[in-house]
Protein backbone atom coordinates (compact mmCIF):
# COMPACT_ATOMS: atom_id res chain seq x y z
CA UNK A 1 0.00 0.00 0.00
CA UNK A 2 0.95 3.45 -1.37
CA UNK A 3 0.36 7.07 -0.08
CA UNK A 4 0.47 8.72 -3.63
CA UNK A 5 3.14 10.87 -2.34
CA UNK A 6 6.05 10.45 -4.59
CA UNK A 7 9.53 9.95 -3.32
CA UNK A 8 11.58 10.22 -5.88
CA UNK A 9 11.77 10.62 -9.68
CA UNK A 10 13.62 7.73 -11.22
CA UNK A 11 15.38 6.91 -14.75
CA UNK A 12 14.45 4.02 -16.95
CA UNK A 13 17.97 2.27 -17.71
CA UNK A 14 16.72 -0.92 -19.28
CA UNK A 15 13.07 -1.36 -20.71
CA UNK A 16 11.28 -4.91 -22.42
CA UNK A 17 8.32 -6.55 -22.06
CA UNK A 18 9.63 -8.32 -18.99
CA UNK A 19 11.41 -6.01 -16.83
CA UNK A 20 12.32 -2.72 -16.14
CA UNK A 21 15.60 -1.57 -14.97
CA UNK A 22 15.34 1.80 -13.02
CA UNK A 23 18.21 4.00 -11.36
CA UNK A 24 17.44 5.76 -8.61
CA UNK A 25 18.71 6.92 -4.61
CA UNK A 26 16.41 7.72 -2.10
CA UNK A 27 14.43 5.12 -2.38
CA UNK A 28 17.23 2.35 -2.51
CA UNK A 29 17.73 3.13 1.06
CA UNK A 30 16.75 -0.03 2.71
CA UNK A 31 15.28 -1.35 -0.49
CA UNK A 32 15.57 -5.17 -0.77
CA UNK A 33 14.33 -8.20 -2.77
CA UNK A 34 10.76 -8.93 -2.64
CA UNK A 35 10.12 -5.61 -1.55
CA UNK A 36 7.12 -3.50 -3.38
CA UNK A 37 7.66 -0.20 -5.10
CA UNK A 38 5.06 1.83 -6.84
CA UNK A 39 6.13 2.84 -10.67
CA UNK A 40 4.26 5.13 -12.41
CA UNK A 41 1.59 4.10 -9.94
CA UNK A 42 1.68 0.89 -10.60
CA UNK A 43 3.00 -2.10 -7.86
CA UNK A 44 5.99 -4.13 -8.63
CA UNK A 45 8.07 -6.42 -6.80
CA UNK A 46 11.86 -5.74 -6.73
CA UNK A 47 13.75 -8.55 -7.94
CA UNK A 48 18.03 -7.52 -7.82
CA UNK A 49 18.88 -4.09 -6.51
CA UNK A 50 22.58 -3.29 -7.55
CA UNK A 51 24.41 -0.06 -7.04
CA UNK A 52 22.20 2.98 -7.62
CA UNK A 53 19.60 0.70 -9.64
CA UNK A 54 16.71 -2.13 -9.33
CA UNK A 55 15.16 -4.17 -11.18
CA UNK A 56 10.87 -5.32 -11.52
CA UNK A 57 9.58 -7.87 -13.42
CA UNK A 58 6.29 -6.33 -15.49
CA UNK A 59 3.58 -9.29 -16.32
CA UNK A 60 1.55 -9.25 -19.26
CA UNK A 61 -1.59 -7.91 -16.83
CA UNK A 62 0.34 -4.77 -15.94
CA UNK A 63 0.86 -4.21 -19.82
CA UNK A 64 -2.82 -4.21 -20.60
CA UNK A 65 -3.99 -2.27 -17.63
CA UNK A 66 -1.15 0.86 -17.66
CA UNK A 67 1.74 2.86 -19.93
CA UNK A 68 4.50 1.01 -18.45
CA UNK A 69 4.59 -0.79 -21.95
CA UNK A 70 5.66 2.48 -23.55
CA UNK A 71 8.82 3.10 -21.09
CA UNK A 72 11.68 3.51 -22.68
CA UNK A 73 15.52 3.96 -22.11
CA UNK A 74 15.97 7.71 -20.55
CA UNK A 75 12.44 8.33 -19.51
CA UNK A 76 12.18 9.63 -16.40
CA UNK A 77 9.15 7.55 -13.66
CA UNK A 78 7.74 8.36 -10.07
CA UNK A 79 8.71 6.16 -7.45
CA UNK A 80 7.06 5.60 -4.04
CA UNK A 81 8.24 3.09 -1.40
CA UNK A 82 5.61 1.01 0.37
CA UNK A 83 4.03 2.76 3.31
CA UNK A 84 5.24 1.97 6.61
CA UNK A 85 3.22 1.11 9.26
CA UNK A 86 3.13 4.27 11.83
CA UNK A 87 4.31 6.99 9.24
CA UNK A 88 2.35 9.85 8.07
CA UNK A 89 -0.56 9.38 5.89
CA UNK A 90 0.21 12.35 3.95
CA UNK A 91 -2.24 11.49 0.23
CA UNK A 92 -4.68 8.99 0.27
CA UNK A 93 -4.37 5.17 0.14
CA UNK A 94 -3.17 3.89 -2.79
CA UNK A 95 -3.00 0.28 -3.81
CA UNK A 96 -0.42 0.63 -6.68
CA UNK A 97 -3.30 -1.30 -8.40
CA UNK A 98 -3.67 0.67 -11.74
CA UNK A 99 -7.63 0.63 -12.94
CA UNK A 100 -6.68 1.88 -16.44
CA UNK A 101 -4.97 4.94 -18.61
CA UNK A 102 -6.47 8.34 -19.55
CA UNK A 103 -4.68 10.91 -22.01
CA UNK A 104 -4.13 14.55 -21.12
CA UNK A 105 -6.18 16.49 -23.03
CA UNK A 106 -5.30 20.07 -22.09
CA UNK A 107 -2.68 22.24 -19.28
CA UNK A 108 -3.40 25.64 -18.45
CA UNK A 109 -2.11 28.24 -15.99
CA UNK A 110 -3.98 29.46 -13.32
CA UNK A 111 -1.72 31.45 -11.19
CA UNK A 112 0.95 29.53 -9.47
CA UNK A 113 -1.16 26.61 -10.14
CA UNK A 114 -0.99 23.95 -13.41
CA UNK A 115 -4.60 22.74 -14.41
CA UNK A 116 -4.04 19.69 -15.87
CA UNK A 117 -7.78 18.06 -18.10
CA UNK A 118 -7.64 13.93 -17.92
CA UNK A 119 -9.58 12.36 -20.05
CA UNK A 120 -10.58 8.70 -18.04
CA UNK A 121 -12.17 5.42 -20.04
CA UNK A 122 -16.22 5.34 -19.37
CA UNK A 123 -15.82 2.53 -16.72
CA UNK A 124 -14.09 4.66 -14.49
CA UNK A 125 -16.24 7.71 -14.63
CA UNK A 126 -18.33 6.44 -11.90
CA UNK A 127 -15.64 6.23 -9.30
CA UNK A 128 -14.50 9.97 -9.64
CA UNK A 129 -16.20 12.45 -7.42
CA UNK A 130 -15.72 16.17 -7.15
CA UNK A 131 -13.00 17.22 -4.22
CA UNK A 132 -12.31 12.69 -4.01
CA UNK A 133 -8.61 11.54 -4.54
CA UNK A 134 -7.55 9.57 -7.48
CA UNK A 135 -3.76 8.76 -8.82
CA UNK A 136 -2.41 9.84 -11.65
CA UNK A 137 1.16 8.10 -12.21
CA UNK A 138 0.80 7.37 -8.88
CA UNK A 139 0.49 11.06 -7.17
CA UNK A 140 -2.40 11.75 -5.05
CA UNK A 141 -4.44 14.43 -6.48
CA UNK A 142 -7.49 16.04 -5.33
CA UNK A 143 -10.34 16.41 -7.94
CA UNK A 144 -11.06 19.74 -9.08
CA UNK A 145 -13.94 19.19 -11.32
CA UNK A 146 -15.45 17.06 -13.80
CA UNK A 147 -17.91 16.20 -16.54
CA UNK A 148 -18.98 12.88 -18.06
CA UNK A 149 -15.87 11.87 -19.73
CA UNK A 150 -12.65 13.64 -17.80
CA UNK A 151 -11.69 15.70 -14.97
CA UNK A 152 -9.49 18.31 -14.05
CA UNK A 153 -6.54 18.08 -11.39
CA UNK A 154 -4.59 21.65 -9.74
CA UNK A 155 -1.03 20.93 -9.83
CA UNK A 156 1.24 23.09 -6.97
CA UNK A 157 3.90 23.93 -7.66
CA UNK A 158 5.83 20.72 -5.17
CA UNK A 159 4.13 18.27 -7.65
CA UNK A 160 5.63 20.09 -10.19
CA UNK A 161 8.68 20.02 -9.16
CA UNK A 162 8.96 16.59 -7.42
CA UNK A 163 7.35 14.15 -10.06
CA UNK A 164 7.11 13.73 -13.70
CA UNK A 165 3.76 15.44 -14.18
CA UNK A 166 5.59 18.52 -15.17
CA UNK A 167 6.78 17.11 -18.09
CA UNK A 168 3.36 15.87 -19.46
CA UNK A 169 1.86 17.44 -22.27
CA UNK A 170 -1.86 17.21 -24.56
CA UNK A 171 -2.21 13.65 -25.95
CA UNK A 172 0.61 11.83 -23.48
CA UNK A 173 -1.00 8.83 -21.38
CA UNK A 174 -1.21 8.30 -18.03
CA UNK A 175 -1.93 5.29 -15.36
CA UNK A 176 -4.99 5.98 -13.23
CA UNK A 177 -5.95 4.41 -10.21
CA UNK A 178 -9.35 5.12 -8.76
CA UNK A 179 -9.79 5.69 -4.53
CA UNK A 180 -10.34 2.25 -3.01
CA UNK A 181 -13.16 3.77 -0.85
CA UNK A 182 -15.49 4.65 -4.03
CA UNK A 183 -14.97 1.15 -5.27
CA UNK A 184 -16.21 -0.60 -2.20
CA UNK A 185 -19.52 2.23 -2.65
CA UNK A 186 -20.18 1.71 -5.96
CA UNK A 187 -20.03 -2.34 -5.04
CA UNK A 188 -22.46 -1.57 -2.30
CA UNK A 189 -24.80 0.70 -4.71
CA UNK A 190 -24.75 -2.55 -6.98
CA UNK A 191 -25.20 -4.70 -4.48
CA UNK A 192 -28.56 -3.09 -2.58
CA UNK A 193 -29.65 -1.04 -5.52
CA UNK A 194 -28.78 2.43 -3.68
CA UNK A 195 -29.82 1.31 0.64
CA UNK A 196 -28.32 -0.73 2.34
CA UNK A 197 -30.91 -3.77 2.37
CA UNK A 198 -31.33 -6.34 4.97
CA UNK A 199 -29.61 -9.07 3.15
CA UNK A 200 -26.84 -6.74 3.10
CA UNK A 201 -26.71 -6.09 7.12
CA UNK A 202 -27.33 -9.47 7.65
CA UNK A 203 -24.47 -10.96 5.76
CA UNK A 204 -22.18 -8.76 7.48
CA UNK A 205 -23.07 -9.12 10.85
CA UNK A 206 -24.88 -6.03 11.98
CA UNK A 207 -28.75 -7.21 11.73
CA UNK A 208 -29.84 -10.80 12.31
CA UNK A 209 -32.99 -13.23 11.57
CA UNK A 210 -33.74 -12.86 15.37
CA UNK A 211 -33.59 -8.93 15.14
Amino acid sequence: MFTGIVEEIGIVKEADSHHLLIGARKVLEGLEISDSISVNGACLTVTSVNGNVFNVDVMPETLRRTDLGGLHYGDQVNLERALLIGGRLGGHLVLGHVDGTGEIVTVTSEEAARVMKISAPAKLMPFIATKGFIAVDGVSLTIAGLDDFSFTVSLIAYTLENTTLASRRPGDEVNLEVDVIARYVERLKERSSGDLTFEFLEEYGFMSKEN
